[in-house]
């Protein structure tokens, strides 16, 4: 879709659209209290429920794996859409005709399109799964026995046929409702009225919500009019090869519970891999792994647990192998996790490795993963005559480079000596190079590709711009994390200058950040002025913060005086730090020789102390 959504329409989007309504068609809900609903967070494995779900408020939050966000933001979430498809499928669920201003970037998509279009390819996997079992697939079927891959393995992967008489698809989807200018919107059937894939070997492409996007397939017959061995569905509205991966359907939650995923070259591979046991392989499909891949990887994966996770390249030993290594280094920093490279030493691909050894060969492949920088480097010197001095020098200007970027700095150490070995150069010369590069690299920001480094200790908390987000059970915050959920969620119960709160009050810095983003967002009397707060928050962490603070429960129902006394509490945690402060320093201060100093802290601790005593009174009542 092309062009800006207008926001009142984005905004009647959100207001018509109950959060529960679109989260239960994906997890089951049960009553948490408090208005509230929770059940198994989608996004990540566990036993316990906690997900939860405010209708009141319209947000979602898992304490677990700490996704959050609305309703949109959900469907963005499971479902792989961009912000605008997410609006435009919650437009056509609540019959909201979207005004999208035109900046003539390309064609818009009609309200509703898509999820007609996901309607089609659903009803097309069907069909072609199965035309399996026909007489006419027999190819089909022989091509995939050849493959190690039985009748359950085919019906596991949806695999399906596509007939070779070229018109049978569109016969049984116009016969099921779908009209032919829908089908050939959904890349099935030509404008010519013709099916797409004819006489072809089918894989269903899929999303992480399990919708179908499109398809792959492999040529069978010598006769096919179309020379490639593989064809994929076009473009569509739906259907976007950079950002689609084969096998994600099955492999979304093994991702998410293991941190770890594994990248194949093919549809057959990720089918060998499955069944071998491993459960996290995707395909890119029809195009070369990019940096949308990988940033859906990595979203798939987590950030909260990413210097523990690990991205899986299996590639050929050969030239070709190579060079995708080395396009997938070029973009190794949309990764946060470690990337690795597994090279079967034969050139067998994971599907040719268990038809010939068996699924522990495959298990054995990944388990002998090196790390991408390892395998680039080799790659790296091989292109050099180590025996001459020049090109041992030169070998060392290309390398430097790919240590001087390995994300785990304590890694960097071991890579050095290892590369000081491999050049026959000595250890402290190789050591400067690196740093020589490093040192140009962070005076080089836009082209610098360092990452900060994994925390020394396994529990450490997340990172916001450098600072650790706090612990939400902490007691000795529970005062300043309690008012921000007040204010968030009960803004009428607070003043126009919020009870007099400053972002001095706030002793942790996650927390100062959540409250200068309420204060640059002035309530306006809005029920969607926390959403307001929400979309001006820059930081991802932070407004993520601001999301568990929206769904948390309180343990009473507030008034003004609950508000007052929260405020007040806060206040006076920071007026006694500042008294502690002052008599500190007036010990320090000897009041002979410094008497105008000395009697100004003394005035300033006499105005402190009559501060406290009054929110001392003001702050009498029970805290959450």
């Amino acid at each position: 879709m092309a062009g800006r959504i207008n926001d009142d329409d984005i905004a009647l989007v959100r207001e018509r659209t109950r959060i529960d309504d679109v989260v239960s068609a994906h997890v089951h809900l049960r009553p948490a209290g408090g208005g509230s609903l929770k059940g198994l967070c989608p996004f990540h494995d566990e036993k316990t429920p906690s997900f939860h779900v405010t209708p009141s408020r319209g947000y979602f939050h898992c304490f677990g794996c700490g996704e959050g966000g609305d309703a949109i933001s959900f469907l963005q979430k499971i479902g792989n859409l961009s912000f605008v498809e997410a609006v435009q499928q919650l437009a056509d669920r609540a019959g909201v005709q979207l005004r999208i201003s035109d900046d003539g970037t390309g064609p818009r998509i009609e309200p509703g399109l898509r999820s007609r279009i996901l309607d089609a390819n659903a009803a097309a996997a069907e069909y072609f799964a199965a035309q399996l079992m026909s007489p006419d697939a027999l190819a089909a079927r022989q091509f995939l026995d050849g493959r190690g891959f039985d009748r359950t393995a085919s019906e596991h992967f949806g695999v399906g046929y596509a007939p070779r008489g070229g018109r049978e698809l569109r016969h049984h989807l116009n016969r099921a409702g779908f009209r032919d200018d829908l089908l050939v919107k959904a890349g099935l059937v030509r404008e010519a009225g013709y099916d797409f894939f004819q006489g072809r070997l089918l894989w269903p492409i899929r999303d992480a919500a399990n919708s179908t996007l499109g398809f792959g397939a492999r040529r069978l017959h010598d006769d096919d009019r179309m020379p490639a061995k593989y064809v994929n569905t076009p473009e569509t509205p739906v259907y976007k090869k950079s950002t689609v991966l084969y096998g994600l359907d099955l492999a979304r939650q093994p991702i998410g519970r293991k941190s770890q995923a594994v990248v194949v070259e093919g549809y057959t591979d990720v089918m060998a891999a499955h069944l071998a046991g491993i459960d996290t392989a995707v395909a890119s499909c029809g195009t070369a792994f990019g940096d949308d891949h990988a940033r859906l990887l990595q979203r798939l994966m987590g950030n909260h647990d990413a210097f523990n996770g690990e991205v899986v390249f299996t590639f050929d030993g050969d030239e070709a192998g190579q060079k995708a290594a080395l396009k997938v280094f070029s973009g190794d920093q949309n990764f946060i996790a470690q990337t690795y490279v597994a090279v079967e030493p034969n050139g067998l691909d994971p599907c040719d490795l268990r038809l010939q050894h068996g699924d522990a060969a495959v298990r054995e492949l990944v388990g002998r993963r090196v790390p991408l920088y390892r395998f680039v480097m080799g790659n790296v010197l091989d292109g050099h005559d180590l025996d001459r001095v020049d090109g041992r020098l030169a070998a060392l200007r290309q390398a430097a480079p790919l240590i001087s970027s390995i994300r785990d700095t304590s890694l960097v150490s071991g890579y050095v000596r290892e590369l000081a070995s491999m050049l026959g150069m000595d250890v402290d010369e190789v050591r400067a190079e690196v740093q020589r590069v490093g040192r140009r690299r962070i005076s080089e920001p836009v082209q610098a590709r360092a990452v900060a480094p994994p925390p020394d200790d396994d529990d450490a908390p997340a990172l916001v711009s450098g600072i650790a987000l706090p612990d939400p059970n902490d007691r000795g915050l529970l005062v300043e994390r309690s008012t921000l959920k007040l204010m968030l969620q009960h803004p009428t119960l607070f003043t126009a200058d919020w009870n007099q709160v400053r972002p001095d009050d706030f002793s942790h810095p996650a927390y100062r950040a959540v409250f200068e983003a309420i204060l640059a967002h002035p309530f306006d009397g809005s029920q969607r002025w926390a959403e307001g707060v929400r979309q001006l928050t820059t930081d991802d962490q932070v407004r993520g913060l601001e999301t568990e603070l929206l769904v948390e429960s309180l343990l009473r129902e507030p008034d003004e005086h609950y508000a007052d006394a929260h405020a007040a509490r806060l206040r006076l945690l920071r007026v006694t730090h500042d008294i502690a402060q002052l008599k500190s320093r007036l010990q320090r201060t000897n009041p002979v020789e410094h008497t105008s100093e000395y009697n100004q802290m003394f005035s300033t601790l006499l105005t402190l102390e009559t501060q406290r005593k009054a929110l001392q009174h003001q702050s009498i009542g029970p805290l959450d």
